[in-house]
């Protein structure tokens, strides 16, 4: 019953759209606007459009060019009449089980209908209008006229629309200087530009390539000879730089358009939907963030590709992204090292160690034994094996005493300093040893400056967004942001003696390079061998994150987080803190107490503040630097959490520095090793 009512539907709707008209003055119509991104403070930072359009006439398009196109998206196409009534029949059977609309089966005058005068939204009434406007269109202009505006409208991925654009931007190539194999892949790309961009994964691209010679072979368009050997053939990508987009913030935009998708906008709908998309971004902050990483790591002679940096700046009170660098040069390696890339954090870490010290109702003037320590066959020490005696928690947190660290991890328990970790916001892998108290296992800076924010915030945790609202092409509000996420994860009183010790570490300690002013707090860190280095520092109002290290994980010249990553954040600071002037952390005055040992504040190690025992790390592949999922066999085991902390097993490895790969999944070995990142 249910099928013979969808055909008679079928067939009242064909009458009714033969006696449509066609449209008039159809040759003065032009694509949607553009979809144009906006920083917080109006600046255009990335616009969906070709740099350079050029329209190409039919015949200037290859034959085969043309034929991969139809044989992949509409094989049909010279036989109906604006849509596939075969294909709109299985899709509308499909769409009434399911109750909405999963299957499109648009054909090219479809989707040619939708880039003019519609959106991408997948509602029925969308739908019934796309096949009414396809079908005017079919009684407007010929098939090659559709199919020409098409191939010069379409979008293709890296800010390219039409054919002719992809060819230059791609393979730097004229249409007619395209090689079968070039065609095919251009013709794939319309189904999902950013999955087949070859500029974003060239195996995809290969694969979803050699998918269309298969249907132009099944097609009968080329021979099975021609099919293999274009299979075969290599991908030869432009390494001009891709002009064809204009971006200002590339990485931040990377991350918009994540948000963007994970709200529920189609990328189809972004590219060509001409939206005005606001943005939580102060250009001016990020302009000057950029300017300062390339003019300091030219300055340190880190001037090759592998060596890298990522900066990442947002409000620990709304959550809005304020700046986002996740590398040194865009065009060069599109890896995001805010979000993705996963390195040891050194001293940066042992800031959770505390914050669980107090959250157990440890004070910051209690007194710590800053003295060599044995526990097991593991032997932790100071740099340059200096120790100081019996001095306060906050002394001991500004000099970035190693032995202080384990004694307190040893009192606080390692499950209770992981449990810490993962509540404020660390999300990746972490061994169950006491090791983790040094930095010894990786993280992301991402999670590093939103946990550092809970100490900003009275102890709050809130989640980072970029876009603010989201308008169409009409002006009208499709979509604005809620408000900040917020989850209360440690004390008040633990967030202000945190700050307290903080503000003491770039007062007096290893950060007093990002003494910019009287309310920076932060900590430094840097790994054995100068591998990373690490600045994660606050404001009341701002929380900046700083790494630098090389994507293959060689050594740094001698960088430590107290020297350049803390320049960078005290340079970048001095701008982004102007727009909240006179702005004061909400915490009691402290006193610290005082040390009963006589050392010099002002006399802290400016050099690596980390011990010197070899804390083994696996290399980090450079292209593309992605981690590897598998330990390395000199790792430690992880160990089952003991019913008495003095059961506690070490290996004198130290480190168990898994390399995390974000894309999946990584399973936890033991019970409680990774536990669950609560509320976010």
């Amino acid at each position: 019953m249910a099928i013979s009512a969808v055909l008679a539907a079928i067939a009242a709707f064909n009458i009714y759209l033969a006696s449509l008209p066609p449209i008039s003055n159809f040759e003065d119509i032009k694509p949607n606007p553009v979809t144009t991104v906006y920083s917080a403070d109006g600046e255009v930072i990335k616009t969906f459009t070709a740099f350079k359009f050029e329209k190409v006439s039919i015949d200037k398009i290859p034959e085969y060019l043309k034929q991969a196109v139809i044989a992949t998206e509409d094989k049909n196409f010279y036989r109906h009449r604006g849509f596939d009534t075969m294909g709109m029949v299985r899709s509308t059977i499909a769409n009434i089980s399911s109750g909405e609309v999963k299957q499109g089966a648009s054909t090219i005058t479809q989707q040619l209908a939708r880039i003019l005068f519609l959106s991408n939204e997948k509602t029925f009434d969308r739908k019934i209008k796309e096949l009414i406007i396809a079908h005017r269109i079919e009684k407007t202009i010929s098939k090659d006229e559709i199919l020409e505006m098409y191939l010069n409208s379409v979008y293709l991925g890296s800010g390219v629309y039409g054919v002719s654009s992809a060819a230059k931007t791609f393979f730097d190539k004229d249409l007619s200087q395209l090689t079968l194999a070039e065609q095919a892949l251009i013709a794939g790309l319309p189904q999902a530009p950013s999955v087949y961009s070859p500029f974003v994964n060239k195996k995809k691209g290969i694969e979803r390539r050699n998918q269309v010679l298969k249907r132009m072979y099944r097609n009968k368009f080329i021979t099975e000879e021609q099919m293999l050997k274009s299979q075969k053939e290599g991908l030869n990508l432009s390494k001009k730089p891709r002009v064809y987009s204009y971006n200002k913030a590339p990485y931040f935009i990377d991350f918009v358009l994540n948000e963007l998708k994970n709200i529920g906008f189609e990328e189809a709908e972004i590219s060509q939907g001409g939206l005005k998309i606001y943005t939580t971004l102060d250009y001016k902050s990020q302009n000057v963030a950029q300017n300062t990483v390339l003019k300091r790591l030219a300055a340190a002679k880190l001037t090759r590709p592998v060596n890298q940096v990522a900066l990442f700046s947002f409000s620990p009170t709304t959550g809005r992204i304020y700046s986002y660098i996740g590398g040194k040069n865009y065009e060069q390696s599109q890896y995001d090292r805010v979000s993705k890339a996963v390195r040891p954090s050194g001293s940066s870490f042992k800031p959770f160690v505390y914050a669980t010290a107090l959250q157990q109702g440890v004070s910051v003037d209690e007194t710590i034994e800053d003295t060599p320590l044995t526990i097991r066959d593991w032997s932790p020490k100071n740099y340059g094996k200096k120790y100081r005696g019996k001095i306060t928690l906050w002394q001991a947190l500004a000099i970035s005493s190693n032995v202080a660290a384990v004694r307190l991890i040893k009192k606080s328990g390692v499950d209770a300093v992981i449990q810490t970790a993962r509540e404020m916001g660390i999300s990746t892998p972490l061994s169950n040893d006491m090791t983790i108290a040094l930095g010894s296992n990786g993280v992301k800076l991402y999670d590093m400056v939103v946990a550092y924010g809970a100490f900003a915030n009275g102890g709050f945790r809130v989640k980072p967004y970029c876009v603010e609202r989201v308008e169409n092409s009409r002006g009208v509000t499709i979509y604005e942001n809620s408000g900040p996420k917020i989850v209360k994860v440690i004390n008040y009183e633990t967030a202000a003696g945190m700050t307290y010790m903080l503000r003491k570490v770039v007062e007096l300690g290893t950060g007093k390079a990002a003494n910019i002013a009287p309310n920076v707090a932060g900590k430094t860190g840097t790994t054995n061998d100068y591998h990373d280095a690490w600045f994660v520092g606050y404001t009341p109002d701002i929380v900046t994150g700083v790494w630098i290290g090389n994507d293959n994980n060689t050594k740094l010249p001698g960088i430590t987080g107290g020297a350049l990553p803390a320049a960078i954040f005290a340079e970048y600071m001095r701008t982004a803190t102007k727009n909240f002037p006179a702005s004061v952390f909400d915490y009691p005055k402290m006193n610290g107490g005082s040390s009963l040992s006589p050392i010099k504040m002002d006399d802290v190690d400016e050099t690596v503040d980390e011990s010197e025992e070899e804390i083994y790390t696996p290399p980090i592949q450079d292209k593309p630097p992605l981690p590897s999922a598998k330990p390395n066999s000199k790792t430690l085991k992880i160990n089952k959490i003991p019913q008495k902390q003095e059961k506690q097993v070490f290996d004198s490895a130290k480190a168990n520095l898994v390399e995390y790969d974000d894309e999946k999944v990584t399973k936890p070995k033991e019970k409680n090793d990774f536990v669950p990142l609560p509320g976010m």
